[in-house]
């Protein structure tokens, strides 16, 4: 069976992504697609790069306000004319299969809705594949990232996941602009009956942040959309999820350790120093580099504390001392 897709890309000021993005679209095996790029508030457009690949691509560029990445979705989805739509973020580079890839298995073994894995690609940065080690290994909450092991049922991510036009109908996309709106329109899916499954095959190069500090800012988002997931669905809250802000805890406590404590520090914080070590040693022999298994432990570092503080300060704000009632935001 042949399908038509409609793939869908909101873009923040950032047409060099978009440039990424159609150079991997514009080779695809499988073309029997068109692009849906919605400009999600941008004050630097992506019309020059969009324009140079006119003449080889079907793409819809339109634009909308800066009210979060799934409301800029819903709006490519109100134009999309595909049999099935396919949730890609802009910072991510694709096989040439990938739709040809995604065709197959979805002919092989029908999914309503699918989640695609991340996977480092060899042009990306030290830092990037430091990033990627500790936002994909085992070793880490990252582990339940894309992989075909899962904690509770698998739920695609909006960096990669698609479904049906019946899905869309049923479900209008999604109902929240961001703070897993991602895992909320797959816990509605899965409540409506629909299949929903991994595609190993259909995965992206997910590009992450080069910076640290953009990391942490991210993963301290995600922190506090996890607390914003467990308000509305709190069987999703695993104990997997609460691994970073045990690991804060811990870290701190091993930091106040060495100043007024120094004779127990070292002994206590031993666990922490061979944890640490086990992400260098992976990340060195994962990407084959000494610098990336040393750039893990700050990248490390880093997605532990950000994630652990965003869901302790929301945790403490909107559970705790229910400071703050949840919102539903509809489209």
């Amino acid at each position: 069976m042949s399908r038509f897709y409609s793939l869908i890309i909101p873009v923040h000021n950032r047409p060099h992504e978009i440039e990424d993005v159609l150079s991997c679209l514009v080779k695809q095996t499988y073309t029997d697609f068109e692009i849906i790029i919605v400009e999600s508030g941008s004050t630097i457009r992506s019309d020059e790069v969009i324009a140079n690949y006119n003449d080889q691509l079907t793409i819809q560029h339109l634009t909308a306000g800066n009210d979060g990445q799934g409301f800029s979705r819903n709006l490519g989805m109100k134009h999309a004319k595909g049999d099935y739509f396919v949730i890609l973020d802009s910072d991510i580079l694709l096989d040439d299969n990938y739709v040809e890839c995604l065709d197959t298995a979805l002919n092989e073994n029908y999914l309503d809705c699918f989640g695609g894995p991340d996977r480092f690609h060899d042009s990306f940065s030290t830092t990037q594949k430091a990033v990627d080690h500790v936002m994909t290994s085992f070793l880490t909450t990252g582990g339940i990232r894309g992989g075909k092991k899962q904690v509770g049922k698998f739920q695609p991510r909006s960096f990669n996941m698609g479904f049906s036009r019946e899905v869309y109908n049923r479900t209008q996309g999604f109902k929240l602009p961001y703070f897993a709106e991602d895992l909320e329109l797959s816990k509605r899916i899965e409540a409506a009956g629909f299949s929903v499954g991994l595609i190993p095959e259909a995965h992206v190069y997910h590009k992450r942040k080069t910076d640290l500090k953009g990391v942490w800012k991210q993963l301290f988002f995600f922190g506090r959309a996890r607390v914003n997931m467990y308000l509305m669905f709190p069987d999703t809250l695993k104990i997997t999820h609460l691994f970073p802000a045990a690991f804060s805890g811990y870290l701190l406590t091993c930091i106040i350790l060495s100043f007024f404590q120094p004779q127990w520090a070292s002994l206590f914080a031993a666990p922490l120093l061979l944890y640490i070590f086990l992400i260098f040693l992976t990340g060195v022999l994962k990407y084959k580099s000494l610098f990336v298994g040393i750039i893990s432990i700050p990248a490390l570092l880093t997605q532990m504390t950000a994630y652990g503080s965003g869901f302790i300060k929301d945790f403490t704000k909107r559970v705790i001392f229910n400071k703050e009632q949840l919102t539903q935001n509809k489209n």
